[in-house]
């Protein structure tokens, strides 16, 4: 939902740090009838991210993530499974200090959540099972496609991305751990996830461009 506080921003106010992006926090409003915004009277901070919100690079994670969660999520719609994703993600950005692997876990997760994630074992259109090789991927194509049967401009999920999304879908962030070598892995996800997001939203994200320069 989204709401006003009074006085927020003034430099001396009694919300502190409790309205920052992504800060887990109590609030207590007012809702009128009518009224688009609800009145926050209060707000108790459960958990501050300071670290990751006061440094520019991890504070971009934090927007895509953010922006993302935004856009999704309908209008005074509970969605527990997308508040703990959120939660999880944003607590392991702010303990690593990197968003690499948290964002590409969050990306994939929002897909998988939103019914649009495609299988990652075999081509949607023969039936090969990709092994070792990679696989291609179009945001406005179902499905992901073996190299025999790829349209021109699709974009590869090399073994480690592939790797990477069957240990996504059984193993907790908070409990994962990869190697430096297979970051490309977690940067391929993320694009593939993030691009499938832009298509079913109808629109380009504003904050994936920050990505780029962080």
């Amino acid at each position: 939902m989204r709401g006003v506080a009074a006085g927020a921003r003034l430099l001396k106010n009694r919300y502190g740090s409790t309205l920052e992006v992504l800060s887990h926090v109590q609030i207590w409003y007012v809702e009128k009838e009518n009224r688009e915004l609800v009145r926050i009277q209060q707000a108790e901070l459960l958990e501050s991210f300071h670290k990751a919100q006061s440094d520019y690079g991890l504070s971009t994670g934090l927007a895509v993530i953010s922006e993302i969660a935004e856009l999704i999520l309908p209008e005074h719609e509970v969605s527990e499974p997308m508040f703990r994703l959120i939660l999880l993600v944003t607590r392991e950005v702010e303990r690593t200090s990197d968003w690499t692997l948290p964002l590409s876990y969050f990306a994939f997760w929002t897909v998988r959540l939103g019914g649009w994630l495609p299988r990652f074992d075999h081509c949607v259109v023969c039936g090969t099972a990709f092994g070792a090789k990679p696989a291609f991927y179009d945001a406005h194509q179902p499905g992901l496609f073996c190299e025999k049967c790829r349209r021109s401009g699709m974009k590869p999920l090399y073994l480690a991305a592939l790797n990477l999304a069957e240990r996504f879908a059984g193993e907790r962030l908070d409990r994962m751990e990869i190697e430096k070598s297979n970051e490309p892995g977690a940067t391929e996800l993320r694009e593939a996830g993030l691009s499938w997001i832009e298509h079913h939203l109808e629109r380009r994200l504003l904050t994936r461009k920050l990505l780029e320069i962080t």
